[in-house]
């Protein structure tokens, strides 16, 4: 039988509860993946089929780390469970029934920069160029759209008021139809495309009604439309369901996650029990007070108290800066003190901020400091150019209809095939009704392209039948590692012995080691697999628990995480709470119900900080204090002088200027194409030195609003402008 005895009684009320429909409301620190991995042994031993039990988590990571404890407790039969995140659940589906719905089951996932591509591709073959319609606004749209299960035939009907509208619309349905074409599909799609599946298709939806007997959900809470309407399906007579949330931890809407969905779970399922878990296993009860305290200014939420048994502990510190780089020099100094004082490791520290760009100056600091830190977010490892050229190769090599893909790596390494032939391969493509993969075939028959660029094209071809050949009879560790080899990255990076080649070296190495590892450790497992693992993974399942660094993340990434000191830093208005004019989707209370999951990561101990001015969008800002402070209970916080007043880390304007000018960059920025991104370091004969802060527009009529010295911010047409970019 099952220790139950290691639970309270509220969690063992949880776990043996097996009726039809079940809600339990877990705050945070509570104990709910206990619950769920309890749960799901008590369901083994109670003689459901570890195959017919479906749990759905919000990370592969959560995924895995359950999966090994459910083992632990009842053995290797639970390794049967269909156990993972929405999208690598429903893409195994998907790849099982893809011919149901005209699809073969080697598509290719496109994640976002992959969805950024063939949006931009798209807009430069309409021709679009309108003010303030960037590739960034549309793919983003596009991705809400779809998240709200919003399709272009219903856009087109319901919400295209005017000329701009009508242009969102017509890119969409060419995204949509490119999707298919390239046997592709979108993150959005891993959900929509099995609503579509099973409700076109009476047979595979009892197929899978029939397969599964008990649904189990984990972060609830964050759940949309989609994912709540695929339950909805699932759920049968003979198929119960046990979902897991807190309400006070719902910070997805700009994703399309669905608070209300947990209001609708309580109707649609109204023989369903609701049980809480209101037990806090991580925090002191300082920390709690402190989070209960601002989180009760929230109008809509369930209401529940968590209380702990644990110590009193310390208060919170609120540590007040003169500006970014004091911040970033008082964290490191009191995470020196900690470490001196309770002797503790760096890997016991977390540093969150709102915004991936708040890391730049801590980033210097830390490295003058000498203290090591690692970054969940910027430039995932599996998004760096170099990984993703290789990834390309391989979705290539597994779908040859994935054009985006191909594109990438046309002429990658450099094989002297420019746009121009590219562009009359896709319009030869186009006019033929062919795939791009095809077309390469018949380049000789495309009009104006040089012979010698033909044979280029034909031997690029060659080489990627070859590996396309071979992908069944090599595994996937032997067939990358040949290609690698044979594409002379390796040789490459090395030869350029620079600063840059050096690190693009190390990711491929990185790389190598890796797809070794999977390989070794799924000898069965098919191309296919690998490239959807490499697809679905995040930043938290990248996670290195091993290496004693600091960890500096988003609130965002932070959720789920727990740490012995967190420090919340930027707490300043328009920062955090994040300013509705650069988020339209937020709200005060989902920037508070943020707050309150930054506070709640932490067991021991809190600092705040915030600063009186912060160098934002090209020009010093003067900050005021977040509102977030003054809602926590006086008697839970401590307020001291940072650098006020410090004469050392006051700074000119033109100081502050190269600071920021010389700052790190999260922007993985293209040396070879030399392109102006947001975040490029610039030179202007007549302006100086600069950064650009924005980017608008396509093709010939592309501009940069540029941040130059002396807060003179400029809008350039980059066609015109000559600027020089340095990096």
């Amino acid at each position: 039988m099952i220790e139950l005895k290691k639970l309270n009684p509220d969690q063992q009320k949880a776990v043996e509860y097996t009726g039809a429909a079940q809600m339990i409301v877990a705050g945070a620190g509570s104990g709910k993946t206990k619950v769920l991995t309890y749960k799901v042994a008590y369901l083994l031993k109670h003689g459901y089929k570890p195959e017919s039990i479906l749990a759905l988590t919000f990370t592969n990571k959560a995924a895995n780390e359950m999966k090994q404890r459910i083992v632990e407790l009842v053995g290797k039969k639970a390794e049967a469970i269909w156990m993972g995140t929405f999208h690598s659940i429903f893409a195994r589906i998907l790849r099982t029934e893809a011919k149901y719905i005209d699809y073969k089951p080697n598509f290719s996932i496109y994640d976002t920069e992959d969805s950024y591509s063939l949006v931009s591709n798209i807009m430069l073959n309409f021709n679009i160029e309108i003010e303030g319609l960037t590739v960034n606004s549309v793919r983003h749209r596009i991705s809400f759209l779809k998240n709200h299960m919003i399709m272009p035939a219903e856009y087109r009907k319901k919400f295209v008021k005017g000329f701009r509208d009508e242009k969102i619309a017509e890119i969409y349905e060419e995204y949509q139809q490119r999707l298919i074409a390239n046997n592709s599909m979108d993150f959005e799609d891993l959900l929509l495309k099995p609503i579509q599946l099973f409700n076109s298709n009476e047979k595979i939806l009892h197929k899978y009604k029939s397969r599964f007997h008990y649904i189990l959900v984990d972060e609830f809470q964050d759940t949309n439309k989609a994912q709540y309407e695929l339950l909805k399906l699932l759920v049968s007579r003979t198929c119960k369901i046990a979902v897991v949330g807190d309400d006070a931890q719902s910070i997805y809407s700009w994703r399309g996650a669905n608070l209300g969905n947990m209001q609708d779970f309580r109707k649609d399922f109204n023989n369903h029990k609701l049980f809480k878990l209101e037990q806090n296993y991580r925090s002191t009860k300082t920390i709690l007070a402190a989070a209960d305290s601002v989180i009760k200014n929230n109008k809509n939420q369930v209401s529940k108290t968590l209380w702990t048994q644990n110590n009193d502990g310390e208060q919170l510190t609120l540590i007040r800066c003169a500006d970014e780089k004091d911040e970033a020099f008082q964290l490191a100094k009191y995470i020196k003190k900690e470490i001196s004082k309770k002797k503790l490791s760096y890997k016991d520290f977390a540093i969150l901020y709102r915004t991936n760009a708040q890391s730049r100056a801590m980033e210097d600091i830390f490295y003058k400091e000498k203290i090591p830190y690692i970054i969940i977010g910027g430039v995932e490892f599996y998004k760096r150019k170099e990984v993703k050229d290789v990834i390309a190769y391989l979705r290539v090599i597994a779908n040859q209809n994935d054009e985006e893909s191909i594109l990438r790596i046309m002429n990658f390494p450099q094989r002297g095939i420019g746009n121009t032939t590219v562009t009359r391969m896709i319009a030869f493509a186009r006019k033929h009704d062919l795939t791009l993969f095809q077309t390469m075939n018949r380049v000789f028959e495309v009009i104006d392209i040089k012979e010698r660029i033909q044979k280029n094209v034909k031997g690029f071809r060659v080489l990627l039948e070859k590996y396309i050949n071979l992908k069944d009879t090599l595994s996937v560790g032997e067939l990358s590692l040949a290609l690698i080899d044979e594409l002379g990255l390796v040789k490459m990076f090395k030869s350029e012995n620079t600063p840059e080649s050096q690190s693009r070296l190390e990711n491929i190495n990185q790389l190598m080691a890796a797809i070794s590892e999977y390989s070794k450790t799924n000898k069965d497992a098919k191309l296919d697999q690998f490239l959807e693992e490499v697809s679905l993974v995040s930043d938290i399942d990248m996670k290195d628990d091993r290496k004693n660094a600091v960890t500096f993340l988003t609130v965002h990434s932070a959720k789920g995480l727990e740490f012995p000191i967190v420090f919340i830093s930027g707490l300043e208005e328009e920062i955090f709470p994040l300013a509705n004019r650069f988020s339209e989707d937020s709200t005060v209370e989902e920037e508070r119900r943020l707050f309150y999951v930054a506070v709640t990561r932490a067991e021991q101990k809190i600092f705040l900080s915030h600063a009186r001015s912060r160098y934002r969008f090209g020009e010093v800002a003067y900050q005021s204090r977040s509102r977030f402070i003054d809602e926590i209970a006086p008697s839970t916080i401590q307020e001291i002088n940072g650098g006020i007043g410090r004469k050392a880390n006051r700074k000119t304007k033109k100081e502050l200027f190269y600071e920021y000018f010389n700052s790190v960059d999260y922007d993985d920025f293209d040396q070879e194409n030399k392109v102006v991104r947001i975040g490029s370091r610039v030179m202007h004969e007549k302006f100086g030195l600069g950064k650009v802060i924005d980017v608008t527009g396509a093709g010939d009529q592309v501009k940069a609003t540029v941040a130059f010295e002396g807060n003179n911010v400029r809008q350039l047409m980059i066609k015109f402008a000559r600027l020089k970019i340095l990096h």
